[in-house]
């Protein structure tokens, strides 16, 4: 089954574009293409639902940063990956942590595009090298010297964050800690509460933000 894709972008012309080109990628469908959050809004109530929103962040009325912070609090089982004009660090670190899970340029190659959606379709996140520097400059020296701490996570709950920025499932999970899983949903309960996110690659993007893992081995 092809991953459904949606557009949100005022640029007429632009959202076109990445239409027809995101229909040369063999397994995506692009489902609506609209010019703001309102009209994107219409159409998931409508129960027209994709896998994956390519969110523009320049957009009157309900700019980029609403709608993906929208998305993340009404449909989180939506990614968002930003695709903007704005390299500026702020723009970055806010549609991050507003549920974005990719951002990317508009003056990227099709290659990268396709290479960003994969990505997001298979691990739930897409992040270069680039966008990474940017999060750590962004992160405070507190924040980076001890986030654990800083949150009050403890040695469990660290050892399951770990785990979870695998692809082992929960009932893995449990397995490998030698917990019950009704433990692992406690662990995860607290987890999701002291980083303040709402799902499992919420909870994954904080953590490399905070540099609590590294994925670059895996």
């Amino acid at each position: 089954m092809d991953i459904k894709i949606a557009i949100v972008d005022d640029h007429e012309l632009m959202a076109k574009a990445l239409s027809g080109l995101v229909e040369k990628f063999d397994g995506y469908e692009v489902i609506f293409e609209v010019s703001g959050g309102a009209a994107m809004i219409q159409r998931l109530q409508l129960q027209m639902l994709p896998d994956i929103v390519l969110l523009d962040i320049n957009m009157p009325e309900m700019d980029g940063f609403e709608v993906s912070l929208w998305l993340k609090n009404n449909y989180p089982h939506i990614k968002v990956l930003a695709l903007s004009m704005n390299d500026k660090e702020e723009s970055i670190v806010k549609m991050l942590r507003n549920g974005a899970v990719g951002y990317l340029l508009k003056g990227c190659k099709p290659l990268e595009l396709k290479q960003a959606l994969d990505s997001v379709a298979k691990k739930g996140f897409y992040y270069t090298e680039y966008i990474t520097s940017q999060l750590i400059r962004s992160l405070t020296p507190e924040a980076l010297n001890n986030p654990v701490d800083q949150l009050g996570i403890n040695d469990r709950e660290k050892l399951f964050i770990e785990l979870s920025c695998s692809d082992l499932t929960y009932v893995q999970i449990a397995d490998k800690m030698c917990v019950s899983p009704r433990t692992v949903d406690g662990y995860r309960e607290s987890v999701f509460q002291k980083m303040n996110v709402k799902s499992r690659v919420g909870m994954v993007l904080e953590a490399i933000k905070m540099q609590m893992v590294d994925l670059s081995g895996r």
